[in-house]
């Protein structure tokens, strides 16, 4: 490790010169890699809708309609003056209406009423829009404009844009409020005004690599692009604070700054290491999700802390060692107080401590797990300020729940096709099945029909058929109908079906994600204690630091329970990954300098010392995490990401207060055993009297 640190202090321009080529390189990939918001397209390709959506999109050249659009206070004249308007819009593939279902000479008092109210109510107007996915930028909001105010726009279409339109901005005043807030909680921590710039420039240049490097991958998610860089900015900041903590150190010892820099590099290369190898480990578990949004969030956020790993060992003492003189002449002291009091006040609530815990870990752990989910993209939405989530309810209110499915079976039989129409029409919660039977009947010859017509139900050996259930996508009662259709449908067609929609979609989802929870959880856990058990030579220490941070995981987690409040799963998911690998190491730091303290210390003053310590480093790093979450759930404007930034900003702060308040009084109570069972470790004992 000495011969390492020298030659990167000896090679320091060249270093230097790398890093910054490969930052600006980075910079200009950036903007190249793609962003994907489409949820679906990470469910595992053996999925039955995603064959389905294959199949389909194979077979037929025509979607289905991904927008509702709503008018109000107009007469059927209006209606199809802003009907042609709409069609005209770049991007819109097709808009259907009421006159494409029954004929508008007829007087609307003998029409089906059930047909006439679909699309036609108290004077208001529905209509049915497909848009090209790739236009949505531009026809969605022109189709806003042509309603107006008053107008409604809603459907995954709708979603789509405004999460597209929104994310850029919000990313950039998301770190535009993360980094100074960042630097002043740094500015406080530390004793110079210039090393919160250097430790933000290293991992900058770390953000840049990591951003730029996702080329190799072509595209990642929307989810992805919008919390990486903020969680990478949060968690690997620490990695730089123990490089300059122990620069600083050596300086005071009388060394000269290269002297310095590389023992302090020599000696906080293990810590670092350490820390860094839990976080990606945490991050790692991700990658086993058979839903590809975890990989795909996973080998980013592991990534990114390889880079912020590199950058600190390569790069920030190249850096400082270049700046050092700033770094003395912008010297101040410390604002944080003495956390001496503090620490002996710790030592005097172990038992209500552990009480307290003990009340609250078995109904947090159940409540948890008996959250309300949200499984698909409607969590994207489920923000009640959003446009989205305001123009869909308007729209539900007037003309009821509109969720469509898309059945494909094979094209030929129209007497079959007849009788799974009439069965479908028997479901419950099916309001309507459009099918070739249906619409065109069983007795005329294809060839005499319409190509136009033909083509939206009957294409590539298949015959379509669009199946409208009255419920919302990810209700229990959708559900059940995708149950019930594809029964139905293997009825009388055997394995020859596919079902393809919103619903069918999130039902894969669904036991996708759960299946994977349990996947995810058992190999961070294991991960991690590996990591721990070889850190510390110890069996009991990994299950003390462990059972620290998962406690707090699951008290975080069932705060929704007891509001009352809905979940993204993926959110449930994710955060419990991400929250035991980027808090984890306040445990580790604790651990740490209590078993160094204990050395020469009794436990209760080694426990007081240790809190006295760490507190001001967990309190900078927990800080520094829970503000990132907290300004990225309450800047983005989409639900599932808003949600996921309150759970990380919310679940930092409770890591760092179980492991200052409930991790000291583990520490004392197994303090027999964590010496039985921990290799070579040997605390201090008072010397016996007489």
């Amino acid at each position: 490790m000495q011969a390492f640190s020298q030659g990167i202090l000896r090679h320091k321009w060249l270093v230097l010169i790398l890093f910054l080529a490969a930052a600006a390189v980075s910079a200009v990939l950036a903007r190249q890699v793609k962003v994907n918001y489409q949820l679906m397209d990470y469910l595992p390709e053996d999925s039955p809708s995603t064959i389905a959506l294959d199949v389909m999109n194979e077979a037929f050249d025509k979607p289905v309609p991904n927008l509702r659009v709503m008018v109000r206070d107009v007469s059927i004249p209006e209606a199809l003056e802003y009907k042609k308007e709409i069609g005209a819009v770049e991007g819109v593939t097709e808009i259907t209406w009421l006159d494409d279902e029954v004929s508008l000479e007829e007087p609307t008092e003998t029409m089906d009423q059930e047909t006439l109210h679909s699309w036609y109510k108290d004077g208001n107007a529905l209509f049915s829009v497909t848009v090209d996915s790739d236009l949505v930028d531009t026809a969605v909001p022109e189709i806003r404009n042509i309603v107006g105010d008053q107008g409604a726009v809603a459907g995954d279409a709708a979603s789509l844009s405004q999460t597209r339109q929104t994310l850029g901005s919000e990313m950039k005043l998301i770190m535009l409020m993360v980094i100074p807030l960042t630097l002043i909680i740094l500015f406080i921590s530390t004793s110079s005004w210039f090393e919160p710039l250097l430790f933000m420039v290293s991992v900058g240049v770390a953000i840049l690599l990591n951003n730029g490097t996702n080329l190799i991958f072509g595209q990642v998610s929307f989810i992805t692009m919008t919390t990486a860089s903020v969680l990478q900015l949060a968690v690997s900041m620490d990695y730089s604070i123990f490089l300059l903590h122990r620069f600083a150190e050596f300086r005071r010892e009388g060394m000269d700054v290269k002297e310095a820099m590389a023992r302090a590099m020599e000696k906080s290369f293990s810590s670092i290491l350490a820390s860094a190898l839990t976080t990606v480990i945490g991050f790692a578990a991700l990658l086993f999700m058979r839903f590809k949004l975890g990989p795909d969030m996973g080998i980013v956020l592991a990534k990114g802390i390889v880079f912020s790993l590199l950058s600190v060992l390569f790069f920030l003492p190249v850096i400082t060692v270049f700046t050092y003189k700033i770094i003395d002449i912008t010297h101040h002291r410390s604002f944080l107080p003495s956390f001496a009091g503090f620490g002996k006040a710790v030592t005097k609530v172990f038992i209500p401590a552990v009480v307290v815990v003990a009340i609250v870990i078995v109904p947090a752990y159940l409540a948890q797990q008996n959250n309300h989910f949200i499984f698909g993209s409607s969590a994207m939405s489920s923000d009640e300020t959003s446009q989205v989530y305001r123009d869909e309810e308007a729209i539900d209110a007037l003309f009821g729940k509109f969720n469509q499915m898309v059945l494909l079976v094979p094209a030929g039989d129209a007497a079959k096709e007849a009788i799974l129409t009439d069965e479908l029409d028997e479901i419950p919660s099916v309001t309507s099945v459009v099918s070739y039977s249906n619409s065109v009947g069983t007795v005329i010859p294809q060839e005499f029909v319409p190509a136009d017509s033909l083509e939206y139900l009957v294409s590539g050996g298949y015959s379509r058929m669009i199946v409208t259930v009255g419920a919302s996508q990810e209700s229990n009662e959708a559900f059940t109908a995708v149950e019930q259709i594809r029964k139905t449908a293997e009825d009388v067609y055997g394995d020859g079906y596919y079902l393809a929609g919103g619903s069918a979609n999130v039902y894969d989802m669904r036991d996708t994600v759960i299946a994977d929870n349990k996947v995810v959880a058992i190999i961070g856990i294991i991960g991690i204690g590996l990591v721990v058990l070889l850190t510390f030579r110890s069996i009991s220490i990994p299950i003390i630091l462990l059972l620290t941070i998962e406690t707090s995981i699951w008290i975080n987690l069932s705060i929704p329970y007891f509001l009352g409040n809905s979940m993204a799963y993926l959110g449930f998911i994710i955060i419990s990954s991400v929250q035991l690998g980027a808090t984890v190491d306040y445990a580790i730091l604790m651990t740490n300098r209590y078993i160094e303290n204990r050395r020469s210390h009794a436990k209760k003053a080694a426990i007081s010392q240790t809190v006295a310590n760490t507190t001001a480093s967990i309190l900078t790093s927990a800080g520094i995490l829970a503000s990132a979450g907290f300004i990225l759930g309450e800047i983005s404007s989409n639900g599932m990401v808003g949600e996921f930034g309150i759970l990380i900003g919310r679940g930092a702060a409770l890591s760092a207060a179980m492991v200052l308040l409930f991790l000291p009084a583990m520490l004392y109570f197994c303090d027999g055993i964590i010496q039985k069972t921990t290799l070579g470790l040997k605390f201090y004992k008072p010397e016996r009297k007489g």
